[in-house]
């Protein structure tokens, strides 16, 4: 059964004549800029920063500069960096660098990334930043134990029992996309708690740095391509992180591709677990949250939390409102944000209220999102509040 791979799918950017090239493509669907460029830095020369349970970590320069960068690289080092995550010299690299899931990669598009990187990338002799991990943490050698633990070197194996589309989907996903760095729970050793849809932790939701990447299994498949290729839909838009995403890789991908895509995700089965009943909202809560709405919100969402079909996200209904974890959600009232800049769409701008609304004004404004027009979850704390605002400065 064919994955279709990425080295053929050549994409023509819409409104523009540059033609991408069968390793540009990969690049864009593994996001390679997001992770590899840092603010006012130049393209895919590092620099960005993670931080970590144990430091700050900072990606490298992945232009073809010789002495910076990976020049140097023989195809078989760069493969073995991005399956195993052993850079040229014989150093692990941390497991942030996904290469769990780019060891799905096929070698077709493996030979495809590096042809582009070395061929059509800019070298930037750019010097990498070393962690602000300190000794003994900062020793590498346990990061082989790991990899034993959990890390899986094997391609993408097609499911005999699925569609090329969906395989195509899971390849994507699975692999290139990386989703599941983000979108998965992780356990004591900040693993992911599952590599594919076998598991159902995989694609559950999880809290990464000072977000909350949303639960994609079960989700509508014409609601994934729109956020996907446009960074909004019907009635929902991205936010945060995710926003990047869109802009510097999801947005170029194929129709075909963005419909596998979506396919895989909606076939996962959404974790459904027995429902609890959520204890009622104080109504006084309740009441200083509708007056909060209807001074900030209302004018834009609508008085039932309807939106704007299209343009403005709707509340109702809204999982990053409901979510178990409201952070994200939170930090959009609180920071206000944009859709993503695509080719689709304008960007359309939600202004921050955090300069406003005091802690408790913004829980109780929170608490009636997640308690009006049918959503039902649970009352917002001022203490949760705090601790969002403070994330603004991380």
């Amino acid at each position: 059964m064919s994955l279709r791979p990425l080295y053929l799918m050549l994409l023509l950017v819409a409104g523009s004549a540059h033609a991408m090239s069968a390793g540009e493509y990969v690049a864009k669907a593994g996001d390679c800029t997001a992770c590899h460029t840092a603010p006012g830095g130049a393209e895919l020369a590092g620099g960005l920063k993670f931080p970590t349970p144990l430091g700050n970590i900072y990606a490298t320069n992945i232009t073809p500069d010789k002495q910076q960068g990976i020049g140097d690289y023989s195809f078989e080092e760069f493969d073995r960096a991005m399956r195993q995550g052993i850079a040229k010299d014989g150093h692990r690299l941390y497991p942030a660098m996904p290469y769990t899931a780019y060891a799905k990669m096929s070698e077709q598009d493996m030979r495809a990334l590096y042809e582009y990187l070395m061929h059509e990338v800019a070298p930037q002799n750019t010097a990498n930043r070393e962690s602000d991990i300190s000794w003994p943490l900062s020793m590498r050698w346990p990061l082989a134990v790991w990899n034993q633990l959990f890390h899986d070197e094997q391609p993408y194996q097609s499911d005999s029992g699925q569609s090329t589309e969906w395989n195509r989907g899971a390849y994507l996903v699975q692999g290139p996309g990386h989703c599941g760095s983000c979108h998965t729970p992780r356990g004591w050793a900040m693993q992911e708690k599952g590599m594919d849809g076998n598991t159902s932790a995989f694609l559950s939701g999880a809290e990464l740095d000072g977000w909350y990447a949303s639960n994609l299994r079960g989700l509508a498949q014409g609601e994934v391509v729109a956020l996907l290729k446009k960074g909004r839909s019907q009635h929902a838009a991205v936010a945060g992180p995710m926003g990047e995403v869109v802009t510097h890789s999801t947005q170029y991908l194929s129709d075909a591709d963005l419909n596998s895509i979506a396919l895989y995700l909606h076939s996962l089965t959404k974790k459904t677990p027995q429902l609890q009943a959520v204890s009622a909202i104080p109504e006084a809560i309740m009441a200083s949250g509708k007056q909060t709405y209807a001074m900030y919100c209302s004018t834009c969402h609508g008085n039932k939390g309807e939106g704007v079909d299209h343009v403005i996200p709707a509340l109702a209904g809204n999982t990053s409102v409901t979510a178990d974890n409201p952070l994200t959600a939170l930090r959009v009232v609180l920071e206000g944000a944009h859709t993503p800049i695509t080719q689709q769409a304008a960007a359309t701008v939600m202004p921050g209220y955090g300069w406003a609304l005091s802690d408790q004004k913004a829980a109780d404004l929170m608490s009636y999102l997640r308690g009006s027009w049918g959503n039902q979850a649970t009352q917002v704390t001022a203490e949760q509040v705090k601790a969002a605002r403070a994330l603004k400065q991380h």
